[in-house]
């Protein structure tokens, strides 16, 4: 059972007569994983708010005529210009079956590191989110990196940091784990070094106008001495 619940009902309209569901504010739905798909419709508001936090990688309970189905996310169509959900694609799966979902990573403790604290420094984030796998009762809504331990501007954290749950995988085995999730940087010593750039170029710059053209005169010399047609 999942702390996500989502009511829907069956539906006949398909294509583009779908859109009158819409009109009605319902939201049009495929269910994947059975013997054949089930067409099914759901209340806009109810079923953003559940997206909202099961996203792709928590089960949901879904309801539907009164029976009861497992499932994640599988996909969701937006509108290009509005950005209202069109419709989405659930993939029925069973208490029992190890699935896999895409999780977001969460750093925890990077504010009580000496990182922080002592020097202010700051971090940048290469990953996002990571593929897990694992039951459906097992897969967390998120996984959490513990920064807390990082020190230097030259500190890292890569997947061989994470420390997954109980029951947890990574879905891809042949993963790097020496990919690079978060990066330490002073930006104190970012800033100065831009500020360092920028006076060099604006040296250049200066240099470049004081070099003479070839009858001798300054390049605004000899713009300022040529006659007007």
């Amino acid at each position: 059972m999942s702390e996500y619940k989502l009511a829907l009902e069956k539906r006949e309209l398909t294509g583009k007569k779908a859109k009158t569901l819409r009109e009605k504010g319902l939201i049009p739905s495929v269910i994947y994983g059975g013997k054949t798909p089930i067409l099914a419709s759901s209340e806009y508001v109810a079923t953003e708010k559940v997206l909202e936090k099961a996203g792709y990688h928590s089960p949901i309970d879904l309801t539907i005529d009164g029976k009861r189905q497992l499932a994640i996310v599988k996909d969701v169509n937006l509108d290009a210009v509005s950005r209202r959900i069109i419709n989405i694609e659930f993939q029925a799966i069973s208490a029992n079956e190890v699935v896999e979902a895409t999780t977001p990573i969460v750093i925890k403790g990077f504010g009580e590191s000496d990182a922080s604290k002592l020097y202010h420094f700051m971090y940048n984030k290469a990953m996002e989110e990571i593929d897990i796998k694992a039951k459906p009762s097992d897969l967390p809504s998120e996984i959490e990196l513990d920064a807390s331990k990082l020190v230097s501007a030259d500190d890292k954290l890569t997947v061989a940091d994470i420390v997954l749950p109980a029951g947890v995988e990574f879905a891809n085995k042949e993963l790097d784990k020496e990919q690079v999730v978060i990066s330490v940087y002073d930006p104190a010593a970012e800033a100065a070094a831009r500020e360092a750039e920028e006076a060099a170029a604006a040296e250049e710059t200066v240099d470049a106008a004081d070099v003479p053209s070839d009858n001798g005169q300054k390049p605004e010399e000899e713009a300022s001495e040529t006659p007007a047609e």
